[in-house]
């Protein structure tokens, strides 16, 4: 079984974040998580949003061996919450994104110095579908784009009919998966809970796209458009780096292969980082591999946003 789990809050070299509200609605305060480097100079940022098929995680599951990182090479990190699935719909979730990136930009500088010109956004799973997102919708743009097993269709085969690789699991009974969501909206679910039973069962019957946006993607294609990251790459994306392991069963090698043809025909700067053997979550741990990925991921966003 691929980690679609979220992983536990970590406690290891933990840094204390400064904790901000980007939000209020429906009664929820979104909030961020931030991490700035000690410096009175304003610092390129790193906004990063978590995974978990947007139904589960949470702003502290960024691994602190990465986020030290990205400290170390000087940028500031603000991780995310946004509201979850099935109880918020995705229109609302992309408006979460639009904001959390507004809200850096205008309120950073006076907050943790942020450079509103030199922001990236970086995802891991759903992170990386929210990040792509965030290539065309943010505005203005962000300066780079980095998506981790991320995916730019999210109407298309993989995730509109029964996923074969999940019907491997045991079954999820429909009032077992409906148990565990709904009530309150959440904004984040630290550390690993139930809210998987609920994925595995949408994943299991193809259900995903409908429980997110309460649209039938098959009878209602037009309004999965807008949402779907390949279909709306252009000439002004920002430059994206993709990394995906080829054997990542839950998130297919191929949605970042079509990512990065999109962006080849319309003329954009990416790159595709393919790990040979990887799995989905490929980098969880601060093996020496990952450690080498990730120093690849700070070159480009040295490239990108020192530069500037």
């Amino acid at each position: 079984m691929p980690d679609f789990r979220i992983q536990p809050r970590q406690s290891e070299n933990v840094i204390p974040p400064h904790t901000y509200t980007y939000k209020h609605t429906d009664h929820v305060d979104v909030q961020a998580d931030v991490y700035a480097p000690d410096s009175a100079r304003r610092s390129p940022v790193v906004l990063w949003i978590h995974g978990g098929c947007l139904i589960m995680g949470h702003r502290s599951n960024i691994a602190s061996w990465q986020r030290d990182l990205y400290l170390e090479a000087g940028f500031a990190v603000v991780s995310i919450d946004y509201r979850l699935a099935p109880e918020t719909k995705l229109p609302a979730i992309i408006d979460d994104l639009e904001d959390a990136c507004r809200w850096v930009r205008k309120s950073g500088p006076q907050l943790f110095h942020a450079d509103p010109d030199r922001i990236a956004v970086i995802g891991h799973s759903a992170g990386g579908y929210l990040a792509l997102m965030a290539g065309f919708r943010a505005d203005p743009r962000p300066a780079a784009v980095v998506a981790f097993y991320g995916y730019g269709d999210i109407v298309g085969p993989w995730y509109i009919e029964p996923s074969p690789f999940h019907l491997q699991q045991p079954r999820v009974p429909v009032e077992r998966a409906r148990a565990t969501v709904g009530g309150s909206l959440p904004t984040g679910t630290p550390g690993a809970d139930d809210r998987d039973d609920f994925y595995l069962y949408c994943r299991q019957n193809g259900l995903w796209p409908y429980e997110v946006s309460g649209h039938h993607p098959k009878s209602e294609p037009d309004f999965f458009r807008p949402y779907c990251p390949v279909r709306n790459v252009d000439s002004e994306y920002p430059p994206t780096l993709l990394l995906h392991g080829d054997r990542d069963t839950d998130v297919p090698y191929e949605q970042s292969v079509m990512m990065a043809e999109a962006l080849a025909a319309a003329g954009v700067e990416h790159d595709l980082i393919t790990i040979d053997g990887g799995e989905h979550g490929f980098d969880a741990q601060p093996y020496p591999e990952e450690r080498r990925t990730l120093r690849r991921v700070l070159d480009f966003l040295k490239t990108h946003l020192h530069q500037r």
